[in-house]
């Protein structure tokens, strides 16, 4: 009995240091994983990007933009000439948060008045905007009592009066900032998975060099196992976005048509990718190993959860190069913002770009495993 338990653990051992690619991927992917998301995930908001509106330009209103700035919160990325301009900023998700100096600022603070101040916040992003709700009404509190301490009038109403405003998500709801976030995340998963094992089990079943001596061309093969997934994956979106909207009431403030675009753009990225998978993996399990690469940078780094402008440099140019953090932007862009195609345009063409090049290399690969 002894001896028999022994030549098992002798097979077992020797079958996995055989199979180098599954053992590679169990002794790498967790060190990696650790490192890269221990340094990514950082639940203190930092690098807020912000637009300036300054109405003023005198000393006063530089020294209060100055407190906003080297408070660390918030990342100036340039000024605006209009409340249009200032909001459409934040439409395009290329601001969370605006501030406006009114002409009379400074005015105000000299004569013993009121000066207020403006505050545009995007709450499509809950984590960031409770942040800077926060964030903001400290700075005014402070300077407000840096100026009462100067003139040392405690009877003087509050010098800088903040007015925050919180668009497009008023109340902070969480769902209407997790929920559209999911949704990309879910299709992402789905749709690579079901793609990946699609191929994979041909390959184990030994199936796939039978289909490729039929008359179908490989470019018709690989359409044939794509498209009924990509109508699969059409489905799940919709049904999605029905539960999104009728379960977790969170409203569509955008264009339907216009997010479907964007979606099909998605999927057709996402089957790319699943496709590249299954070139790789030789069975099932190296498959599910395989898309957790891509799946864990697609939950922790595209800004699903964690505020992406809080992460280190060459964290978040990883997160540049992942289809997901371009369509969570479209999601919350056309669901919360209302945003139009032109707000939107690039993050489209970052994921057909990316989806051609997936598709490319994934042919490619596939090709050559057949060779």
């Amino acid at each position: 009995m002894f001896r028999g338990l022994l030549s098992i653990i002798y097979k077992e051992v020797f079958h996995t240091l055989r199979d180098r690619r599954t053992l590679l991927l169990v002794l790498l992917i967790p060190g990696v994983d650790l490192l890269m998301f221990g340094y990514a995930i950082d639940l203190n908001v930092k690098n807020i990007p912000t637009v300036v509106y300054d109405l003023d330009g005198r000393r006063e209103s530089r020294e209060l933009l100055d407190k906003f700035k080297n408070s660390g919160y918030f990342n100036f990325i340039g000024t605006v000439g209009s409340d249009q301009e200032m909001r459409d900023y934040i439409v395009r998700g290329k601001a969370q948060v605006g501030i406006k100096i009114a002409p009379d600022y400074s005015d105000k603070l000299v004569t013993g008045k009121s000066a207020q101040l403006q505050v545009l916040i995007d709450g499509s992003d809950s984590t960031v905007a409770m942040q800077a709700l926060n964030v903001v009404n400290a700075i005014s509190l402070r300077e407000s009592l840096d100026v009462l301490s100067d003139t040392l009038d405690v009877t003087r109403e509050l010098p800088v009066d903040a007015r925050p405003r919180v668009l497009f998500n008023p109340d902070l709801r969480t769902p209407n900032f997790m929920v559209p976030g999911l949704v990309g995340i879910v299709m992402q998963v789905v749709t690579m998975l079901m793609t990946s094992f699609a191929v994979v089990k041909e390959k184990e079943n030994g199936t796939l060099e039978q289909l490729m001596v039929t008359p179908v061309s490989r470019l018709g093969l690989m359409l044939g196992k794509l498209l009924p997934y990509a109508v699969l994956g059409t489905v799940e979106t919709a049904t999605v976005l029905l539960i999104m909207r009728y379960v977790f009431d969170v409203p569509i403030a955008g264009s339907l048509m216009l997010l479907a675009g964007f979606a099909l753009c998605f999927l057709f990225t996402a089957l790319g990718m699943g496709l590249l998978v299954s070139t790789v993996a030789t069975n099932q399990m190296q498959a599910v190993q395989l898309s957790v690469v891509f799946i864990l940078p697609s939950v922790l780094l595209s800004g699903f959860v964690f505020p992406r402008e809080s992460m280190p440099a060459i964290i978040y140019a990883i997160g540049q190069i992942i289809p997901a953090t371009y369509f969570i932007q479209v999601l919350r862009g056309i669901i919360l913002r209302d945003a139009g195609f032109m707000d939107l345009w690039t993050q489209g063409a970052w994921l057909l770009g990316m989806g051609l090049t997936v598709l490319v290399i994934a042919t490619a690969r596939f090709h050559k495993t057949l060779d």
